[in-house]
């Protein structure tokens, strides 16, 4: 499991999304860093980690997480997930508790539309997987593995057992995450907060600013 760490300071760990690699937050590091020791990674299945051709689940991938966290002696980290990422957090902080001292969930959401509302978006971002050019260097097995773990996950009826403050950062006009479910997950999850952005699913890469600022802001209250 490929990993990095930068700063000083209480752990924020950053888990990124489908397909995405560590350097999906190589524009927020260096901000982040300089309050925070920031460890970024690569799930299973992308980049530097390894690549095992077996089923995946979110469950799977939050278990890595944590044994990464366990063998870098991390014990209270701050969590923040996008997109599949989210999921992650989410199943971090529902199973493991003691390893969310806060929560951030951007773009992301408990499950994905039922099938018959899978839309325009979610069909065309599948089909782009299968690109190499999309996809990157990462085998499409693996990435369609990730793909079938995201779609297939469901914590919906379990949002309850989140005690981590948490806030929820989401795109107003989000196709893949859609907002409206990220409004149930408000209000599912007992004193959460929620900021939301002017644009889709990879809306807060186009405000680094307010991203920034809000995250700091949660962080430090």
């Amino acid at each position: 499991m490929f990993y990095e760490i930068y700063g000083a300071g209480h752990p924020l760990v950053l888990i990124a999304g489908l397909n995405g690699e560590h350097t999906m937050f190589r524009m927020f590091i260096p901000e982040l860093a300089k309050k925070y020791r920031v460890i970024v990674f690569d799930n299973r299945g992308v980049g530097q980690t390894d690549k095992p051709d077996i089923p995946y689940s979110i469950s799977m991938m939050a278990d890595d997480t944590v044994g990464l966290l366990d063998a870098l002696e991390i014990t209270d980290p701050y969590v923040l997930g996008v997109s599949m990422g989210g999921k992650i957090a989410m199943d971090v902080a529902i199973r493991y508790p003691h390893l969310a001292a806060k929560l951030i969930l951007v773009s992301t959401g408990p499950k994905i539309a039922s099938a018959k509302k899978i839309n325009f978006s979610r069909r065309m971002m599948y089909f782009l997987l299968k690109l190499p050019l999309t996809r990157g260097s990462n085998p499409y097995y693996s990435v369609a593995r990730q793909r079938d773990a995201s779609a297939a996950y469901n914590c919906e009826r379990q949002l309850y057992k989140i005690t981590a403050p948490t806030l929820i950062i989401h795109g107003l006009r989000d196709k893949l995450a859609l907002y409206t479910i990220a409004k149930e997950m408000r209000a599912a999850i007992k004193d959460s907060q929620m900021i939301t952005l002017q644009g889709g699913h990879l809306s807060f890469l186009y405000h680094t600013q307010i991203f920034l600022s809000a995250v700091t802001q949660f962080l430090d209250a």
